[in-house]
């Protein structure tokens, strides 16, 4: 399930290993870091790491979508990031108006859906604006899934769900028997996403070698990748580098190998 730490030397194009596009992951989801060290390696404000990253998030889900992906999962913003500098927070949640305003329109030309995980109802006004504009304006699109995680944590996630299947049993609708995966996966705001609620590929960047809550129930099974290219850095060579790692594991979801 783990991979060795794949470091930052993405080959020529006429070098690339060929995927099998038979076997691309339907869903991948990608912890986005590094942008701070990108910006402070080159003696700038944080911020502007946040910005360049928006391209990366661009060329990503172009290439994504072009390999055939189902549902690309990017890590926005986590539950915790609201410790963050208040002036560093501010800009974080300005940049969805930026980008959909920006990437919408290509969005809905190339046939891709956006979509929103998280608690949504506590960001600022004009960022839940501008992520509801965006599902409502790439709602007929039945191409990839963009689903941004904003606002998400993990933990918080799983609380919510069993509070809400509490509910449902003190309610009578359901019985404590009828509570099963089954059950638990309706319940999170992954269900949005099925058939793919769950990642086949996460993926990390800038080397950092933990998960910061982020979908804990949904990865049980994902592969994991572990890059050391910071997020501004990352291109869809390096997306087409960490698949190539992926189709080289042997998935076998606690079984044998078939023959």
């Amino acid at each position: 399930m783990f991979s060795k730490l794949i470091k930052n030397n993405s080959r020529p194009e006429d070098e690339q290993e060929e995927l099998d596009l038979n076997r691309i992951p339907a869903h991948i989801a990608i912890i986005m870091d590094g942008n701070g060290r990108w910006a402070q390696k080159r003696h700038l404000p944080r911020v502007a790491g946040h910005k360049t990253a928006l391209e990366t998030v661009k060329e990503v889900t172009r290439e994504a979508s072009r390999l055939g992906v189902k549902v690309l999962t990017l890590y926005t913003f986590s539950t915790e990031n609201w410790k963050r500098p208040q002036k560093e927070v501010d800009f974080l949640m300005g940049l969805p108006v930026t980008f959909f305003d920006t990437f919408v329109p290509e969005l809905i030309e190339k046939n891709i859906r956006v979509n929103a995980i998280g608690y949504l109802e506590e960001l600022p006004a004009k960022t839940k604006d501008a992520v509801a504009r965006a599902i409502k304006q790439t709602a007929a699109n039945d191409g990839m899934i963009l689903n941004f995680a904003i606002n998400y944590g993990g933990r918080a996630e799983i609380n919510t769900m069993v509070r809400e299947i509490a509910r449902q049993v003190k309610t009578g609708q359901i019985d404590v028997d009828d509570i099963d995966n089954d059950k638990i996966a309706e319940t999170l705001m992954t269900n949005s996403l099925k058939p793919y609620n769950d990642p086949d590929l996460l993926i990390r960047t800038s080397g950092e070698l933990r998960l910061s809550n982020f979908l804990l129930w949904q990865i049980a099974y994902s592969e994991f990748v572990f890059s050391d290219v910071l997020w501004p850095d990352y291109t869809a060579a390096t997306l087409r580098e960490n698949i190539y790692e992926y189709q080289s594991r042997d998935r076998r979801f606690g079984g044998l190998k078939k023959g």
